[in-house]
Order: structure tokens, then C-alpha cells, then sequence
């Protein structure tokens, strides 16, 4: 056995030296810690490199066989000291993957917080909408006012005959036809062909407000325009033939005016349900209100029409009308936009809400004149109008509002989102077994 020389104590101390290093390293943070964008890197390269060119120095003075042992000592078989440095650095990056694949399992496992993936923005293909939205237009909206002015008319029309006030009467049953024959028109402008309105009464379907509202106004339609007619009785002279139409219209016209009386209720409220049973968020989830708030506009108009056409003597009833109309309405209209949650939003933000919050002052507005201006023609008709101005701004802001749910898909996901939490909840069921909504 060769004694040792020196260039064994020189190896010797090399090693030594590097040991006491790597503790020394071990103590100081890694470059991560100054650096979270870069990995942990051993900064002991030239260290390393001149240790492993006294390491080869060694071997060419002492022999191969220490050669053997440097090279093995420094870095494998790369007797250059790369592989020294390779070596440190893999070992520093399998050590730090390894404490962060344990540190991630010791949370999961521990009930720690837990990875989740970022909520979604609410957005579509294209910027395109969820939903299809409604292919109706304003003159759908004008419909949905002159049936409720239609109803209200006749229901004027009828607490003027049952009282005896003939204004009331008069003014109730002409405006009834002429916003009768208004929403015809707008139906089938919308429809494209007046035949199609013939074609929905081959059928009589309950469950469909749209055919259940073809036949309402298949009833309202003639009831009302006989009871127009009726108006002109006087005009006929009393002897002949003419005179006998003349004498017989009267009874007839108030046997039609309570006919259309009748079914002037479910004319001025088929089409909030019609509204509601739509897929449009704002609509479907309004369902209670919409009626509520539609009859409310058709008793608010009618009464606008009274106070318009008749004297204060004979305007009483119209007053009530005005003033059971207005509550049912603002009710309606707070209701929707304070229930309904998100979905409340677009009945108060852009033009949805800038038209019901007019609707609403003028409703107010009419109402207190109405009845503080008892005795004034003027004041009696500046109530009036402001009363259908109301109507009008209510049913256009009501179409609107829904129309604008349809185009944004926040109002279509959230609330589906939140029917599912709720399910689940109710359910007790975890949250990757929730129930899918239904599409």
C-alpha cells in the first residue's frame, strides 16, 4: 500500500472543503427567494470547476487510479467539472420538486386550500348571445298597449251604462273598438298574413297563451264593435226600417258592452302570461308580476280615457278606475325591479328604466290630479293623458327590459348557476355532483 503523499492530503482537504460548503449552502436561502421567477441555482460553479481541476491535476501527477477516484469524486465521468455543476443542479431541482409534489399532497390531504379553477367570464361565441332573442318588434309592444287600452275602455264603458253616466259610456265604447282594431292590425303586421290569425283557431289549446289570447280577442273583437255601433242609434231616423234597428240596437249594444266587459279582464292580462311563458330570463322569472302590472295599465287607461272625454260630474267612476289601476301598477313595477335579483337589472339600468321610471311619475302624477283637480275640466284632462302616456311607457319599458335580458348571457348563466347551488344544497349533494341545469 503507497503511503500517503502529498497529493492525497490535498485531495483529502478538497473534499473536506467542499463538504464544509455544502453545509454552508445549505443554510442560505435559495435564489427563489430574492427571485420567485427563477429556479434555485447551486452558485458554486467555480468552486466546483477548480476542484475539479485539482482533481485532474492529481491525477496526471499521482496516476490513473487517482485520476479514477477525482473524476468519480467531482462529477461522474466528466473530468472537465461539468459534470459537477450538471450534477448540483439536478439534485437541487429534483429536491425542490419533490418538496413541492409533498407540499402540495400534504395540503390536499391535510384539508388545506384547495386548487380551483378560475370562475368564467360571461361571455359567448363571437360576442353572440346565448338565447335567441325575441324577433318581436315595437309594433308588438304598441300591441301590448292597445289591448290593455281596448279592455280598460270597455270596462269604463260598462261602470258608465251601469251608473247611468252616457260620456263614460260613449268615450269607453269607441275608444274599446278603435284600440281593438289597432291591435289587429299590429298582429298581423307582426304575423305577416292575416290568415295566419284564422289558422290558430282551427285549434282551442289551454296551455297556450297564444291561443288562448286568439280566441279572447275572437270574442272581444265583435262584442266591442257592436257596442260601438250601438253608439249610433240616435243618429237613425225613428220610422221605417231604420228606425226599427234604431230601437233595437240600444238593449243589444248593452248586452254586447257587458259581453266585452267580461272578457275584457283576460285581454288585459293574456299577454303578461304570454311574456312570461317565454324563455327570455326577464319575462319567464316575472311571471307573477307581469299580469298584475298589465291590468293595473289597461285599468290606469281606461280611466285616462274617461277623464279625457267625460265632464268631472260624470268622471267618478274613472277616478276610481285611475286610482285601482295605479296601485296595481307601481306595485307590479316595484315588484320586478327589486324580486327579481340580477334580473331586476335590465327593468332599471338603460332605456327599460328610464321608461319606467317615467311611467311611474306620470302614473303618480295623473292619479293626484285626478283627484285634486275634481272640478277642473283641465286639470281632468291633463290626468288623463298623463295617464296614458304612463300606460304606453310602462308596456314599452316591460318589452324592452326583456328583450335586453336576452342579449346579455350573464342573465341567462347566473341565474342557472344559482338554480343548481340550490338544488344541490337542497340535495345535500357535493359539488361535483351537482345537477345539471335543464336546457
Amino acid at each position: 500500500m503507497t503511503p500517503p503523499g502529498p497529493v492525497g492530503d490535498r485531495f483529502r482537504r478538497f473534499r473536506e472543503r467542499l463538504a464544509a460548503e455544502g453545509a454552508d449552502r445549505a443554510d442560505r436561502p435559495p435564489l427563489s427567494a430574492d427571485r420567485p421567477d427563477q429556479p434555485p441555482l447551486s452558485d458554486d460553479r467555480p468552486n466546483a470547476a477548480s476542484g475539479a481541476a485539482a482533481a485532474s491535476g492529481a491525477g496526471a501527477t499521482r496516476g490513473p487510479q487517482v485520476a479514477r477516484g477525482a473524476a468519480a469524486t467531482s462529477g461522474g465521468d466528466h473530468p472537465n467539472g461539468r459534470g459537477t455543476a450538471a450534477s448540483s443542479r439536478r439534485g437541487d431541482l429534483a429536491a425542490r420538486r419533490s418538496t413541492e409534489a409533498g407540499g402540495r399532497w400534504g395540503r390536499r390531504r391535510g384539508g388545506g386550500e384547495e386548487l380551483r379553477v378560475p370562475e368564467a367570464e360571461f361571455t359567448s361565441y363571437y360576442g353572440r348571445p346565448v338565447l335567441k332573442g325575441p324577433v318581436w318588434k315595437w309594433d308588438i309592444a304598441a300591441y301590448l298597449f292597445t289591448g290593455g287600452l281596448a279592455a280598460g275602455s270597455s270596462l269604463l264603458a260598462a261602470g258608465g251604462q251601469l251608473t247611468g253616466r252616457p260620456a263614460l259610456r260613449r268615450a269607453g265604447r269607441v275608444t274599446a273598438l278603435a284600440a281593438v282594431s289597432a291591435s289587429a292590425v299590429f298582429l298581423v303586421r307582426d304575423l305577416g298574413r292575416p290568415a295566419r290569425f284564422h289558422h290558430m283557431l282551427r285549434v282551442a289549446k289551454p296551455t297556450s297563451p297564444m291561443s288562448m289570447g286568439t280566441w279572447i280577442l275572437t270574442a272581444y273583437g265583435p262584442a266591442a264593435g257592436v257596442a260601438a255601433i250601438a253608439e249610433a242609434a240616435g243618429a237613425l231616423p225613428r220610422h221605417g226600417l231604420l228606425g226599427l234597428a234604431g230601437r233595437a240596437l240600444p238593449p243589444i249594444g248593452h248586452a254586447a258592452g257587458l259581453l266585452a266587459a267580461g272578457t275584457a279582464p283576460a285581454l288585459a292580462t293574456y299577454t303578461g302570461v304570454l311574456l312570461a311563458d317565454t324563455a327570455v330570463p326577464s319575462w319567464h322569472e316575472a311571471y307573477p308580476e307581469l299580469p298584475v302590472i298589465f291590468a293595473g295599465s289597461a285599468l290606469a287607461s281606461g280611466a285616462g280615457v274617461g277623464l279625457l272625454a267625460a265632464p268631472p260630474t260624470q268622471a267618478g267612476p274613472a277616478r276610481r278606475m285611475a286610482v285601482a289601476g295605479a296601485a296595481l301598477e307601481l306595485y307590479g313595477a316595484h315588484r320586478v325591479e327589486t324580486r327579481l335579483g340580477l334580473l331586476s337589472e335590465p327593468y332599471r339600468l338603460g332605456r327599460p328604466g328610464r321608461l319606467l321610471r317615467a311611467g311611474r311619475l306620470l302614473t303618480a302624477g295623473g292619479v293626484a290630479g285626478a283627484l285634486l283637480g275634481r272640478r277642473s275640466r283641465v286639470v281632468g284632462a291633463l290626468s288623463g293623458a298623463a295617464l296614458l302616456a304612463a300606460s304606453v311607457l310602462t308596456r314599452f319599458g316591460i318589452f324592452y327590459g326583456g328583450v335586453a335580458s336576452a342579449r346579455d348571457p350573464r342573465y341567462t348563466v347566473v341565474p342557472q348557476r344559482e338554480r343548481v347551488e340550490a338544488r344541490r344544497t337542497a340535495m345535500d349533494l357535493p359539488a361535483d355532483r351537482a345537477v345539471p341545469p335543464a336546457v
